[in-house]
């Protein structure tokens, strides 16, 4: 599938402000299972963006502008291929478990196993796994399609519940909250099975399932979780739409949770309160670009624009 993904985050403050440091991840990750053919970023006013990426492969975008303002308006515009997964069989062998103690032995997977600021144990994620039942299944693979399912029946889909910030207590209280609460959820209860997950933002295209709709947002980013199996590396569920991830994901950032990926990261100087004002738009592409058709074969790198937005 071809997406044209654009992505416009807005900051209104109520006074004058100055010396703004900003980072962003707005860029599509290229790998295995999709490829950024092209994306552009422009600042309002203008900043030169400076990429750079860190130790788990996701682009960040930093820039500053130095100068008073009272509004910052942030661009971001993508074309992605993504490539449907390779079916998954519908259970591993029991020893699988076993294989997943290699994991301690890998850096990188052990950070995916270790709590972290969103997701993290506590009293209230404990009533609600004896509440639920929660326990280990024949194998990891089913365990994980069994959590997915459990969080997805045992919490309602409603912005505005929690914040950004929220710890996983608001929504397992509330019994109510957004696809960012779920996968903190979901990646605590996997992690303690000893299964390594990390958190995954980015955009899922809205298309009909059958007769049924997706319940997360249109126009919004999105979170879903990743899990790490023997023989199959990583795999994606997504608690707030009880699907195994597919070629309608389309992955910006990874880590341990949210802290890790925001799509936005700053500070300014002066003293205002901001308003935060976010449009995302996803679309499908019956074919790709024209200009796009001729690098197909090879990962395109990116092209920065930076330019003054035009409103």
């Amino acid at each position: 599938m071809i997406y044209a993904i654009t992505h416009l985050t807005t900051f209104s403050y109520d006074a004058l402000i100055t010396d703004s440091v900003m980072e962003v991840r707005f860029q599509p990750r290229s790998d295995s299972a999709q490829r950024c053919l092209r994306f552009d970023l422009r600042v309002s006013p203008k900043a030169r963006p400076i990429p750079h990426r860190d130790y788990l492969d996701n682009t960040i975008h930093q820039f500053d502008i130095p100068g008073r303002h009272r509004r910052l308006a942030i661009r971001a515009e993508a074309v992605v291929e993504t490539m449907p997964p390779p079916p998954l069989p519908d259970s591993l062998p029991p020893e699988s478990w076993s294989g997943l103690r290699a994991a301690h032995d890998d850096r990188d997977l052990m950070d995916m196993l270790l709590p972290s600021q969103f997701a993290r144990p506590s009293a209230a994620l404990d009533d609600f796994a004896v509440r639920q039942d929660i326990m280990r299944a024949y194998d990891p693979l089913t365990t994980v399609r069994w959590l997915n399912g459990t969080v997805f029946r045992a919490f309602e889909y409603m912005p505005n519940v929690t914040r950004v910030d929220s710890p996983i207590e608001d929504a397992l209280d509330a019994g109510k909250g957004v696809c960012q609460d779920f996968t903190h959820i979901l990646t605590t209860l996997a992690r303690g099975m000893g299964i390594p997950t990390r958190y995954v933002s980015g955009y899922l295209f809205q298309g009909a399932v059958g007769d049924e709709r997706d319940r997360s947002a249109d126009d919004a980013t999105h979170a879903w979780v990743e899990c790490w199996f023997p023989d199959l590396g990583w795999i994606g569920f997504d608690p707030t739409n009880n699907l195994i991830c597919g070629d309608r994901h389309i992955r910006v950032a990874v880590g341990r949770d949210y802290a890790d990926v925001p799509p936005t990261k700053g500070v300014f100087r002066g003293e205002a309160e901001s308003i935060l004002d976010v449009s995302v738009k996803v679309s499908r592409l019956e074919q790709m670009p024209i200009e796009d058709q001729a690098l197909a074969p090879e990962i395109v790198l990116p092209q920065y624009e930076i330019a003054q937005q035009q409103q």
